[in-house]
């Protein structure tokens, strides 16, 4: 159901002050959602020393008998934000935070228990195998028919070009229309446009700028379903359960993309790549009985923005007054642009480094989505997202990068991929989730379509240009180029986050071990009069 990159998990969490409500139920009949940042945890988005996420210093008021009562859902800060476990700001020392960031209950596959959503995850597994085996297939073939790892980039670039020219739109429409109503058009088209790529294939008459033109036109249609689609989840589970859904759609993503290749390897050599895209675009047709099965009053209604003016202007003054915001998509884009550029790299390696076929190929997409799978799958387990984890993880993505590309052997090679995928998945669900656990929800679709936008937007300018260095200089300078920036971005980033948290990384190597964290500029000073 997914067309996306490695973006296409799904929404994350929502935040504390998040207004969605179920048919049939009042506002304060709904329970609170998202997570609050631990009180003594610096890496959240706030410091311990009652700065918010805006950077306030203002003090926060007492709470009160009265303002309990007013108030019984939690207190509200200077803002309005309301905070279910009775602190004034997420940031405050001395709140207590257990409430809000104990995952729900249910274990693992808790969201699975709700009808919708079973429906659609079921829907999407096949959906998305059939993504998987269009995409394998489609970088096979513009391999065969040009010869060149550029071209592969290119057709990359031209199926996220569309985000980058009108991303922003489409957030703005996945925001003022249904979301079930959208989703069944939108997927309707993807399947169209697979089965278009197959006749051109079986017939013997495809072209590469059939590619490229069929690429081009489901970038087009994923403008609308990526932001539609995320922001759909949260109406089928409510706030209870959407930290889980996030991930188990994140671990369906990768699950599909372990069963793909391996098919798109069989199909290619034996019935040929016409028919690999056939089965993709057959394979829309579960997400649409899905939807049309889900039960319409089980839905969570979610806020629909009226049609307005400025409305695309005011999601970008809105992003960029909240550095909590910026930072992680700006991160996230240079990770994007630079750092998945997956298909250029893998084919190079399969077909020049390794000397192999498209067997290889599909081998390495396993591999990938192994570790990818477990990534998701730890974050389904997870209890709040962190900034701290979101620089490590991007740190540690590039730095793998740069180590694979030396791979002097295909085993090694193979082998360092597994934790690649992990630690990439990871990257991507933390900058998800951090976003929209901050952004306010009638302008979570303008928010994520920026950062998708950002994140598989940036691929029509890396596409070409890793694309390019990889021709020129080889597969092993082009991977590693992209590991360098990667790394360079999530230092650079980091530093720039810990100066508006207001923390500082403090490294120890006690133990036998070392261990990396951020601490609070504020205690290490009061530390320093101490002595």
């Amino acid at each position: 159901m997914s067309t996306g990159s490695g973006a296409d998990s799904a929404p994350a969490p929502q935040s504390t002050h998040d207004s969605t409500t179920r048919v049939g139920t009042t506002p304060d009949a709904v329970p609170p959602e998202g997570t609050i940042p631990e009180a003594d945890d610096p890496d959240a988005i706030g410091s311990t020393d009652g700065t918010g996420p805006l950077g306030r210093t203002e003090p926060l008021p007492p709470a009160s008998p009265d303002s309990a009562a007013a108030h019984p859902a939690g207190r509200t800060d200077p803002t309005g934000r309301t905070d279910p476990t009775g602190c004034t700001d997420t940031g405050a020392t001395g709140c207590d935070d257990s409430a809000g960031s104990k995952p729900a209950a249910g274990g693992t596959f808790s969201s699975l228990k709700i009808r919708n959503y079973r429906l659609f995850a079921t829907g999407a597994v096949v959906s998305n195998i059939g993504t998987w085996m269009s995409r394998v297939t489609q970088d096979w073939l513009v391999l065969s028919l040009t010869g060149s790892s550029a071209a592969v980039g290119i057709t990359t670039a031209l199926q996220f070009l569309p985000m980058l020219l009108f991303g922003l739109y489409g957030g703005v429409i996945a925001d003022r229309y249904p979301k079930r109503q959208l989703l069944l058009f939108t997927q309707a088209a993807l399947g169209l446009c697979g089965v278009s790529l197959a006749v051109l294939t079986l017939s013997g008459h495809v072209q590469v700028w059939h590619v490229y033109l069929l690429a081009f036109l489901l970038g087009m249609v994923t403008v609308v379903d990526n932001p539609t689609r995320q922001s759909f989840v949260s109406e089928m589970v409510g706030p209870d359960q959407l930290r889980n859904a996030v991930s188990l759609n994140s671990a369906n993503f990768q699950s599909a993309r372990l069963v793909g290749p391996a098919v798109a390897g069989v199909l290619i050599t034996t019935v040929g790549s016409g028919w690999a895209f056939m089965l993709n675009g057959v394979s829309f047709l579960a997400p649409l009985i899905g939807l049309l099965l889900m039960r319409p009053h089980e839905l969570h209604r979610s806020v629909q923005v009226p049609r307005a003016k400025g409305q695309l202007r005011e999601g970008l003054r809105y992003v960029r007054g909240r550095p909590d915001l910026i930072w992680p998509i700006v991160l996230i884009g240079f990770i994007g642009t630079f750092g998945f550029n997956f298909p250029i790299w893998l084919t190079a390696f399969a077909h020049e480094v390794f000397e192999g076929g498209a067997g290889l190929y599909a081998f390495f997409n396993i591999l990938m989505a192994a570790g990818s799978l477990a990534g998701a799958l730890l974050a389904a387990r997870r209890r709040s997202s962190r900034v701290r984890l979101l620089i490590l993880a991007a740190m540690a993505f590039g730095l793998l990068e740069i180590v694979v590309s030396f791979s002097p052997s295909v085993w090694m090679f193979s082998l360092l991929l597994l934790p690649i995928g992990m630690i990439g998945l990871t990257t991507n669900i933390s900058a998800n989730t951090s976003v929209q656990m901050a952004a306010d929800p009638e302008m979570r679709g303008r928010v994520m379509s920026l950062y998708m936008m950002v994140f598989v937007g940036g691929t029509p300018i890396g596409g070409p240009l890793l694309g390019w260095v990889t021709d020129t200089y080889g597969a092993r300078v082009g991977f590693a180029t992209g590991g360098v920036v990667s790394l360079l971005a999530a230092a650079a980033i980091g530093l720039v986050l810990t100066r508006v948290v207001g923390v500082r990384l403090k490294v120890d190597l006690r133990g036998g071990r070392p261990h990396m964290e951020f601490v609070p500029k504020k205690a290490r000073e009061q530390l320093a009069t101490a002595a």
